[in-house]
Parts: C-alpha cells; sequence; structure tokens
C-alpha cells in the first residue's frame, strides 16, 4: 500500500532564545538552524521512516534541489513534487529552553499545487492507498474530494485549524487527525469528553483521531473508543512531535496493524522526537522506536 501526502515542504529557520520576542524588543539568538520541516515534509519523512511506501505531492523553488535530495535520503519519493519560481515555504521558529515554541510561516510554493496535479497523482492510486492531508496546501478541499471519488482512504490533519473548511470536507474523510483544542473547536463545545461524544454523533462514517500531548492520543468512532498514554520523557523541542505521531501511526495502519499497537508505535517515535532538536531531522527511525519500547516495557 502506497501513502500519497499531498502537503507542505517548508524550510524551517530555528532559532533557540531565552523568551518570545515582545512587541518593539530585538533580541539575539543563543543558536540558529537551517532545518527542512512543513508539516507536509515532516509527516512524509516520518511515514518513510516508520517503513511505508510515501509519495510527496507539493512544489518547491526550482532552485532548491537540495530540498528533493535530502527528502529522497529519507526514503520519501519526490517525482510529484514540482519545482515552480514561486518561492520555497518556509517557517520563522523562536524556540525557548522550555521547549515552547512561536511559529510564522509562509506558505510560498505551497500554495501552487494545481488541479492537474492532483489529477495525475490520483490517476495512480490503487486499491488500498492513502491520501493523507494538512491545511498547508491550496486545494485542501478539492484534493480531498477528488481523493475520496478515486477510492482512496482519506486521512486529514487539518493544521492549521480551519473549523469551516475542515466541516465541510468531513463528508469525504476517513480518517481525521486532530488535537483537543481542534476537536473542541471543530465540535463547538468546551471539553474533551464532549468532543468525543458529539464529533461520533455528528459524522458517524468518520473516525477521529485526538491527539492530547502529555496525556497521549486518543482514537474514537461510532464503533470504538481507545486511549493510549504518552511516554514520559524530558522534551527539548516539541516542533515536528504531531507530525512524527501521525507519519508512523498512518504507516502502521497503511501496513494492517491493529489501532492500539500502530498508536502505542506512533506515541513512542513522538517521544524520541521531542528529545531532540529540529523537525524532519529529529524523527526517529523504526529501529530506534522498537529500542525504545523495549526499555519501556
Amino acid at each position: 500500500m502506497t501513502v500519497f501526502n499531498v502537503g507542505s515542504i517548508n524550510v524551517d529557520h530555528l532559532y533557540q532564545v531565552d523568551h518570545f520576542v515582545r512587541p518593539g524588543e530585538t533580541m539575539g539568538s543563543s543558536s540558529y538552524q537551517q532545518l527542512l520541516g512543513g508539516k507536509g515534509a515532516n509527516q512524509s519523512v516520518a511515514l518513510a521512516k516508520a517503513g511505508a511506501k510515501v509519495k510527496h505531492v507539493g512544489a518547491i523553488c526550482h532552485s532548491d534541489t537540495h530540498i528533493i535530495e535530502q527528502l529522497q535520503s529519507y526514503g520519501v519519493n519526490t517525482e510529484w513534487v514540482a519545482k515552480v519560481e514561486e518561492t520555497t515555504g518556509h517557517a520563522i521558529i523562536q524556540l525557548t529552553g522550555e521547549a515552547e515554541n512561536a511559529i510564522i510561516l509562509h506558505a510560498g510554493a505551497n500554495h501552487t499545487l494545481t488541479s492537474r496535479q492532483i489529477k495525475s497523482v490520483l490517476d495512480n492510486l490503487q486499491q488500498g492507498d492513502w491520501v493523507l492531508l494538512q491545511n498547508e496546501t491550496n486545494l485542501v478541499a478539492e484534493a480531498l474530494q477528488a481523493a475520496q471519488a478515486a477510492g482512496a482512504k482519506v486521512a486529514f490533519n487539518p493544521a492549521p485549524m480551519d473549523a469551516e473548511l475542515t466541516r465541510k470536507v468531513l463528508p469525504y474523510l476517513d480518517l481525521l487527525i486532530v488535537n483537543e483544542v481542534e476537536a473542541m473547536d471543530l465540535a463547538q463545545v468546551d471539553t474533551i469528553e464532549a468532543a468525543a461524544e458529539k464529533l461520533p454523533k455528528d459524522y458517524p462514517d468518520i473516525a477521529v483521531m485526538m491527539t492530547l500531548g502529555k496525556e497521549g492520543v486518543r482514537f474514537f468512532s461510532a464503533q470504538e473508543d481507545i486511549h493510549v498514554p504518552a511516554f514520559v520523557v524530558s522534551a527539548k523541542d516539541t516542533t515536528a512531535a504531531g507530525d512524527t505521531f501521525i507519519g508512523f501511526c498512518l504507516a502502521e495502519l497503511s501496513q494492517g496493524t491493529p489501532m492500539q499497537q500502530a498508536m502505542t508505535k506512533a506515541c513512542a517515535a513522538s517521544a524520541i522526537c521531542v528529545t531532540r532538536m529540529g523537525a524532519a531531522p529529529s524523527i526517529p527511525t523504526m529501529n530506534e522506536v522498537n529500542d525504545f519500547l523495549a526499555q519501556h516495557n
């Protein structure tokens, strides 16, 4: 089975700071790194490191060929990444010593996807393939609807959250992946329990994966409700934790792994990720995840 990931590719500019810069303040950083990032690219790297066959669908500036080489070095298929005139998407990230981050995004080439590009990709789907999207590219609704019509299993991680857009595309999804705040916004309720009760009632045909930070992750649908706790580690950088979880979990599901086992492996991968700096470079391999699980059993 293949996962076609229609997603963003960014260059992350990561600054280590004592605190988030305040209005009118000029502040030095203690370190700076330029790294591969973007929710889409992070999730593709995680999928590949978890052993999935993943094809990334996106766009970068034609001059940034090193990004293609880096994605390929992780095992990501890049044949569907377009090279365009627009600058590659990028993020300015402030990271504190407490592992808190503040991020400014510029979409750039991530918003140059075309309907023709999406159609060409979906024409290559095989039975059982997944299509994964986030909310950092253009044509999100069109791609989700087309993926369902093409017979794919469809997963959507609507970050940055747009509740109105997400409600419109829910009929096209098999799996919705949100954090607890996004779930409550989407359900228009004030508690996690209320969201877990309301979403399956309102949308009985989809399943919801709700990440809970230090509390782990919860999967629920009209048929089941599963909770897996997080592993306790000392966090240095949480930037790609959610993307790592999504990539490892979907990789396991695409290979037929039962849900609870897939969630546990993904939680372990996320736990390792937050102990490292950066986005894509912090994502562990499956061997590292298996070793981590062996130590924590």
